[in-house]
């Protein structure tokens, strides 16, 4: 029997029963039971990173519980191939994207805060008729991109590279964003975060959009330079679902900057991922047990 080693009892028990796998639960903070005989891992869900991996000995593959895995590859043991959660947060992660677009283009934030007084603004921008640009192109990214377009806007995809798009007609890669920034209304930020999408969205890169334009980031708050969105915010209108620093300070002044609005990193934990993260764990289980190739290898030692 394939001893795997799962989150927690939830999962364990949406997962249900998988012929040839023997199931324990793993939270990550403990050895687990039969550490020594553990082959497979569903991390406990995190953005920080891993659960210490050294006590399991035998240990072949992780999968984690989140689409982005910044800094994670590095606390891998030799030899362990690494999958992300691909598809799992899509849909609650696009709900989020555009709710906040929504909220902070329609001024729902400003009028929570002002409960109690009736101030009625009817020059606001809606999404209907606006130009959105979706910055990292991916499975979110094309979620995001489905939602705005039924809301009415047109929707202009970038990835690392270009490419036809069934979607959108085609993809453009980053060499297009000068010309594309002064015309967009909304910039929705799904990066991956590396080394070389860090601070994406600085200084140069909001200076080129128009006065009134929103930035909404539910990829990785790093994808943001901080300082510049501070010197922007006013300008510049920003939702922002993670932030750097993360969880951010309670003194910090992007509480108080004009235009913005926070939500504390909620995009991927509604009640849509367990059911997917079941499904995805347990077909990667079966695939495991029966020696196929893994979904989502985002790492697999040379």
């Amino acid at each position: 029997m394939t001893v795997v080693a799962l989150a927690s009892a939830t999962l364990l028990d949406a997962v249900g029963h998988v012929p040839g796998a023997d199931l324990v639960v793993w939270d990550g903070t403990t050895p687990p039971d039969r550490a020594d005989e553990v082959e497979l891992v569903v991390a406990p869900y995190s953005t920080a990173g891993l659960p210490d991996l050294a006590g399991l000995p035998r240990l072949k593959a992780v999968q984690i519980q989140s689409a982005g895995y910044d800094g994670m590859i590095a606390q891998l043991p030799p030899g362990v191939v690494l999958c992300n959660a691909t598809g799992v947060h899509d849909d609650a992660t696009a709900e989020l994207a555009l709710g906040l677009t929504i909220a902070s283009l329609r001024g729902i934030d400003i009028a929570v805060r002002n409960v109690g007084h009736w101030e009625r603004d009817l020059r606001r921008r809606s999404l209907a008729d606006s130009h959105v640009l979706v910055l990292g192109y991916g499975s979110i990214g094309r979620a995001v991109a489905t939602r705005m377009l039924a809301c009415r806007a047109t929707v202009t995809g970038v990835a690392s590279r270009a490419r036809p798009d069934d979607l959108l007609g085609e993809v453009h890669g980053p060499d297009v964003l000068p010309g594309l920034l002064p015309t967009v209304d909304v910039v929705v930020v799904v990066l991956p975060l590396t080394e070389a999408t860090r601070h994406s969205v600085d200084d140069p890169f909001l200076a080129q959009l128009p006065d009134g334009a929103l930035v909404v980031n539910v990829g990785r708050g790093p994808l943001l330079d901080t300082d510049a969105v501070l010197a922007h915010a006013g300008r510049l209108a920003f939702a922002l679902d993670v932030t750097d620093p993360e969880p951010l300070p309670e003194e910090h002044p992007l509480w108080r900057a004009p235009g913005v609005l926070i939500t504390p990193h909620i995009a991927g934990g509604t009640t849509a991922m367990l059911p997917r993260m079941a499904a995805l764990a347990r077909d990667q289980v079966e695939r495991f047990v029966a020696g196929r190739d893994l979904r989502n290898v985002v790492h697999r030692p040379a």
